[in-house]
């Protein structure tokens, strides 16, 4: 009778302890799904949120400038670098585009971008020659603009591409320049540059 008891103790006891291993192994398992979501939710939040890539211009070089308040006409020719900042966690590949300087409303000049591509938290700068001229320009404040020796110009532009991360997910983001150039024309040299 004795024996009898001491194998129903360790019986009970051996499955005792198998029931504490799975709700050990349970508990462990909770333990590494909480901490897979908390690791999830926080790289979604930073590494995963896509931001818009910036497009602006760089410093500009004036070659040639200029201008004859008479005819109201004026042509220049410097070179600039289009850069385009990507903040993201992975590559921003875009299209070529095309940079157009405006007087006013009225196209003055273009410039083209190559289609390309700006790596992970980088700058992707292209460096371009800009001709631009007044010839098919009819504005009649141009000439008094002329004579106050400061001529301000626009630049608009809009890439279009997407952004890649972690090698599986692409969002559609399209970055847009609209920066205003102030050239002084008695030094024939940019006075400011402003991006938005």
């Amino acid at each position: 009778m004795a024996w009898k008891r001491n194998d129903e103790e360790s019986l009970q006891s051996a499955d005792e302890v198998k029931r504490q291993k799975r709700i050990k192994l349970a508990i462990y398992i909770g333990i590494f799904i909480v901490f897979q979501i908390i690791v999830i939710t926080t790289m979604s939040l930073t590494f995963m949120k896509v931001k818009t890539p910036k497009v602006r211009l760089g410093n500009i070089n004036v070659q040639d400038l200029n201008s004859i308040p008479a005819t109201s006409s004026f042509d220049t020719k410097f070179t600039t670098q289009i850069r385009v900042k990507n903040t993201n966690f992975g590559p921003y590949k875009y299209d070529a585009g095309i940079v157009t300087f405006l007087y006013q409303g009225a196209t003055v000049g273009q410039v083209s971008i190559p289609k390309s591509k700006a790596g992970m938290l980088s700058t992707k700068k292209v460096d371009v020659e800009v001709s631009l001229s007044s010839s098919a320009l009819s504005s009649s404040n141009l000439g008094s603009e002329l004579s106050s020796e400061v001529l301000i110009l626009n630049s608009a532009a809009t890439l279009t591409g997407k952004v890649e991360l972690m090698f599986i997910m692409k969002k559609k983001k399209s970055s847009t320049m609209d920066c205003t150039i102030a050239f002084d024309l008695s030094s024939k040299t940019v006075k400011s540059l402003q991006c938005k």
